[in-house]
Parts: C-alpha cells; structure tokens; sequence
C-alpha cells in the first residue's frame, strides 16, 4: 500500500446461502441451507484519492455486495478492505461505516420517514454547534438546488428531489469516498442528468474519490470515471495502476 492508494480491496470474497427444507425425519422437518452462492469471488482493486472508478455490469453479479463489503456493511468471507493502509475488514470482522471516511449513496434514497429534509441532511452529523450545522445545511441544500424545503418531510417529495437530499445527507460529513450503488434508478432522463451533475460537483469540490456501481455505461462515461466489469462476481483483470 502506498499513498498513492485511498482504498485497496485484497482478494474479497462473499458467499450466501438460501435456507432449504430438508427431508421428514423423526424429529420433523429439518432446516439445511442451499449450496453457497458466492456473491464477490477473489475480487481485489485500488482507488487513488480524487479517483473516479465504475464497476459496470447485470443486476446480480455482486456490484452491490462489493459496494457493501468495501462500506463495512457486509463482513467477507475472505481477502480484506483497506483504507490508507490499515485494514478496516477481514473475515470476521468489520470497522463499524461511520469510521472510514466513506459516504454511500444507495439504490433508493431510504430516507428517514419521520425528518424533515433539515433532519435527514444532518443526520450523520455529530458534536457540531446549531450555527456551524447550520451553515452546512445551508451550503447542501445551496449545492443540490432545493433551498426552502428544509422542513418538509419525504413523503412531500419528488423521487429526483429524494434522491438529491440523499446524496446531500451523504456529503453532510465530508466523506473521503462516495460510494453510489445505482443512484439514478428509475428516475427520468431530466433528474438523472442533474444528479449526474451534482455527483461530478460534489466530487470537485470535496475532493472526494469516487466508486460507481452501475450497468448503464453512458453513467460511467459522463462521469469521466475508469470502467471495470463485473461478471459473477469476479472483475475483469484491473490495470496494475491505482485508478
């Protein structure tokens, strides 16, 4: 590991199992589980700091559990995540999310019901004063265009406009690392484009490195972001170079 290397991912590997019904005995049914299926298999990259890098590939080839176990989310079976240098997970155990530096952007914007945009942009934030939070709210909700929704709720939003609070709420802490899994899913090409965007500004302004999960190429491409396959959870051979 070098500086030159924010994450290095080392021979990650995930399995899950269905449970199945056995057979009848004489002490009832029994409960076994499926043959292993695994996820991630052997899957090892390096991202640069300020690096934009996107996995690319079909729903249900381990994108997501990838995303999943580099955020701490997921405990690996094998192989280990580290993050400038020290290893935050390895079979068995995992760095609790909220101590890498990593913001993650999920599939829906699974946003707390019962808060307000105000409540949800802050939520991940800790030990501030209320006028430094609130210069932060304010300079998120400048940033992401939606400047006097603060107090609605989410129920009283758009899907693209869900979408944006959820990538501001990610942002709120200053991650090193975006992790966005899908973000654009089911929205229209007009939303789509403007989330587009405000992932690139967010980038440029924070500085932050990039990791982009997604099957659409042209996301990848507008993103300017170096592009690895993923087939059965195994990545194509990564260049040797840290993206």
């Amino acid at each position: 590991m070098t500086e030159e290397r924010f994450i290095e991912v080392r021979g990650l590997a995930k399995s899950f199992g269905a449970p199945i019904r056995g057979e009848r005995g004489a002490l009832g049914n029994r409960v076994g589980r499926s043959p292993a299926v695994k996820a991630v298999d052997a899957v090892s990259l390096e991202l640069a700091p300020s690096a934009r890098l996107a996995v690319l590939g079909p729903s249900g080839c381990g994108k997501t559990t990838l995303l999943r176990l580099i955020a701490g989310l997921e405990v690996p079976d094998a192989g280990e995540v580290l993050i400038r240098g020290r290893v935050v997970s390895r079979p068995g155990w995992a760095l609790q999310p909220g101590r890498r530096g990593l913001g993650f952007v999920f599939q829906e914007p699974a946003l707390w019901p019962h808060m307000t945009v105000a409540g949800n942009v802050l939520f991940g934030l800790h030990g501030l004063t209320r006028d430094v939070s609130r210069r932060r709210l304010g300079q998120l909700m400048e940033l992401i265009g939606l400047q006097g929704l603060e107090s609605r709720y989410p129920h009283q939003l758009s899907g693209g406009e869900a979408r944006r609070v959820a990538l501001a709420r990610t942002l709120a802490p200053h991650p090193h690392c975006l992790l966005l899994d899908e973000p654009l899913t089911n929205l229209d090409p007009e939303s789509k484009a403007r989330m587009l965007d405000l992932i690139n500004q967010a980038a440029q302004l924070s500085g932050a490195a990039i990791l982009y999960v997604t099957h659409e190429r042209s996301e990848a491409e507008e993103l300017g972001a170096s592009i690895v396959r993923m087939e059965a959870g195994r990545l194509e051979q990564p260049s040797e170079e840290p993206w």
